[in-house]
C-alpha cells in the first residue's frame, strides 16, 4: 500500500543531507518514468523495505502496471541507479467506494480496478525509498510529481491508504480516530500519517482491516485524499474557462454634458477603448451619470436626483447594448433608481451575452440619507459571468467586511467597487478597506472613482480618486498587493490582468489561509433575512 514503508528519517522532513554512505558524496538525482529495465531494481528495493514481512513486489505485478498505465509508474535514480519508486493506477471511485481493502484494489495483481476511460482518481499503490536514501526527502518528490500528473491528466485528485505504524504504541489508551487527531495536532508523530498530512492530504475515512496483517497499525489505516484544485469537469475545445482575466477600469472625468446623447458618446468612447484591448470587464464609478443633474440644478437636491433616476432604465439598456456590441461585461458604476416610492443606489452588471442583473447599495451614507432621502437594499449576490464569479459593493459597502465575507463564502473571485469621494480622507477609507477585503477574502478587488469638478451639480461638485486593482498579499502576487493603479485625479483608463489560478493555489497552499483558518467552531456569520442572500 502507499507508504507501507516506515521511512522515519524521510518523513521527519529534516533538511536534506548527503546519503549515509559518505558525507562528501555527490548525487545526481533524476526523476522519470519506470521502464521494464528497472524492474529488478524495484524488486530489490521492495525486498529491502519489506524485509521484516518477507514480502516484495513481483515482476508480474510491475510488468502489468507498465502495460496498463506506464505514465503513472515513477522512479528516482541517483547516478543511473534506481533508489526510489512510486506505483499508481486510475480508478472510478464511484465503483470502489470508501469501504475497500488494499487486496481488492490490487485484485491479485491483475489491477482490474484500473479504469482510464471512466476513472477520475489517481490511486497510490506504493511509495518505496531505498533505506540508504531516506534522508533526501525523495518521497516528497514522488508525491509532487504525482500531483503534477493529476493536473496534467485532469483527474479530481489522489487517494491512498495510509498505515499508522505507531498506533500500536497508543492503542490501549486512544481510539484510531483519537490517534489521528493527536497526529494532526502534532502531539504524536507517526512516520506515515505525519508525512501525508504535511503534503496536503486530509483523512477521508478510518479503515478497518484495510491491510489485516499490519500489526503495527492494529489493522487500521487512513483513507487519505488530495484534491486537484485545477480539475475541470468537462474540458471544452471552445469557451474554456479563462485563467487570466483582463479588467478595464475607467477613471471618469466629471464634465458637463449637453444631452443624454453626448453622455452616451463619452461612455461608448471608453467601452470601445477598453474592449479594443480585449478586456473582459469594464468598471465605471459610482454615480457616473450625475453630469445629467445639471439640468435640474435649480430644483431641490432630493427632487433633482429623482429626476436623474428617470434616465436610469435608458442608461442601463444602453450599457447592455454596448456590452453585446463590444463583447465585454460592463459594471455600470452606480445609478439612482426610484422604485416603489423609494430611492435606491444600484449598480447594473451588463453581461456580454445580453443579460443583466443588479446590486443594490446596502449601507447608505449619512449625506445620501440627509440630502437625497435614499434607502438601502437588502440583498447581496454573487454573479456568474462567462469568466469569473464576481461581487459588486458600492462605495460605502466595502467598508463593512461582513458583506464581502458573505460573497467570498459563495465563491466570489473578483470584487468590483464603484465609488465616489470628494476628499482624500474619504477616498482612503475606500482604498484601505478594499485592500483589506482582498487580503481577508483571498480575492481581487477593483475600485473605480471619478475625478474633476461639476460646479453646477450640488453635493457632487468636487471629486477625488485614484482607481486601482488590488490582490491578496502572498508570494504569488505583487509585494505591495497592488496589481495596477491609476494616476490620482486624472481622467484615464487602466488595464490589469488577474490570474484566477493563483487564487486557487492561495486557498490551499498560501503562506496564510484566511478563509480556511477561520475558527468556525467558535463564531459564524449569517444573513439574518432568510432567503435574501442569493447568487446568480
Amino acid at each position: 500500500m502507499d507508504n507501507y514503508l516506515t521511512e522515519e528519517d524521510e518523513f521527519l522532513e529534516k533538511d536534506a543531507a548527503p546519503s549515509s554512505n559518505s558525507e562528501s558524496e555527490q548525487h545526481l538525482i533524476k526523476l522519470r518514468n519506470i521502464t521494464h529495465q528497472d524492474i529488478e531494481s524495484l524488486i530489490e528495493i521492495s525486498r529491502l523495505v519489506y524485509r521484516p514481512t518477507g514480502e516484495s513486489w513481483s515482476r508480474q505485478a510491475i510488468e502489468k502496471l507498465l502495460d496498463v498505465f506506464p505514465e503513472g509508474q515513477l522512479c528516482i535514480e541517483d547516478k543511473g541507479e534506481v533508489v526510489a519508486f512510486a506505483l499508481a493506477i486510475i480508478v472510478n471511485y464511484e465503483k470502489i467506494g470508501d469501504n475497500h481493502t488494499y487486496a481488492e484494489i490490487l485484485d491479485d495483481n491483475k489491477f482490474s480496478t484500473h479504469d482510464p476511460e471512466n476513472g477520475e482518481i489517481l490511486y497510490g499503490l506504493e511509495v518505496c525509498v531505498h533505506p540508504d536514501y531516506r534522508d533526501l526527502r525523495l518521497g516528497r518528490r514522488l508525491y509532487d510529481v504525482r500531483k503534477e500528473l493529476c493536473e496534467n491528466l485532469n483527474l479530481r485528485g489522489m487517494i491512498a491508504g495510509g498505515r499508522m505504524p505507531n498506533y500500536s504504541k497508543y492503542s490501549d489508551e486512544l481510539s484510531a480516530r483519537q490517534y489521528i487527531e493527536k497526529v494532526r495536532q502534532k502531539e504524536i508523530y507517526d512516520p506515515v500519517l505525519t508525512f501525508q498530512l504535511s503534503n496536503g492530504f486530509h483523512v477521508k475515512k478510518v479503515l478497518r482491516n484495510y491491510l489485516p496483517e499490519d500489526s503495527e497499525s492494529e489493522s487500521y489505516a487512513t483513507l487519505l485524499k488530495w484534491d486537484n484544485i485545477y480539475y475541470e469537469d468537462k474540458p471544452k475545445l471552445v469557451n474554456q474557462q479563462k485563467e487570466v482575466i483582463r479588467i478595464g477600469v475607467v477613471q471618469w472625468q466629471m464634465r458637463n454634458v449637453k444631452s443624454l446623447e453626448s453622455f452616451f458618446e463619452n461612455v461608448e468612447f471608453f467601452v470601445d477603448a477598453l474592449s479594443s484591448y480585449r478586456s473582459d470587464f469594464v468598471l465605471f464609478p459610482e454615480f457616473f451619470n450625475v453630469p445629467l443633474m445639471a439640468g435640474f440644478n435649480e430644483e431641490d437636491i432630493a427632487k433633482a436626483i429623482r429626476h436623474l433616476a428617470e434616465y436610469t432604465e435608458e442608461v442601463r439598456d444602453k450599457l447592455v447594448e454596448y456590452a453585446v456590441s463590444y463583447n465585454v461585461n460592463i459594471i455600470g458604476g452606480s445609478l439612482p433608481l426610484y422604485e416603489g416610492g423609494r430611492l435606491y443606489n444600484v449598480s447594473y452588471l451588463c453581461r456580454r451575452d445580453g443579460t443583466w442583473d443588479v446590486q443594490y447599495k446596502i449601507h447608505i451614507t449619512p449625506s445620501e440619507v440627509q440630502d437625497y432621502g435614499m434607502v438601502g437594499g437588502d440583498k447581496v449576490k454573487v454573479f456568474e459571468t462567462d469568466v469569473a464569479k464576481i461581487g459588486i459593493l458600492i462605495c460605502y459597502d466595502v467598508e463593512f467586511p461582513e458583506l464581502s465575507r458573505l460573497l467570498a463564502e459563495e465563491g466570489m473571485q473578483i470584487l468590483f467597487v464603484p465609488f465616489s469621494t470628494d476628499m482624500q480622507n474619504g477616498y482612503m477609507r475606500v482604498r484601505v478597506c478594499a485592500q483589506a477585503r482582498a487580503v481577508e477574502n483571498e480575492c481581487y478587488v477593483a475600485i473605480a472613482g471619478s475625478v474633476g469638478n461639476l460646479p453646477k451639480v450640488r453635493n457632487m461638485d468636487v471629486q477625488f480618486a485614484q482607481s486601482a486593482v488590488f490582490s491578496p498579499s502572498d508570494y504569488s502576487f505583487p509585494n505591495n498587493a497592488i496589481i495596477a493603479e491609476a494616476t490620482p485625479n486624472t481622467e484615464m483608463t487602466m488595464i490589469a490582468d488577474v490570474n484566477l489560478d493563483l487564487l486557487k493555489e492561495l486557498h490551499s497552499h498560501g503562506s496564510v489561509r484566511n478563509l480556511k483558518d477561520r475558527r468556525l467552531d467558535i463564531y459564524s456569520l449569517k444573513w439574518k433575512k432568510k432567503g435574501l442572500m442569493s447568487k446568480k
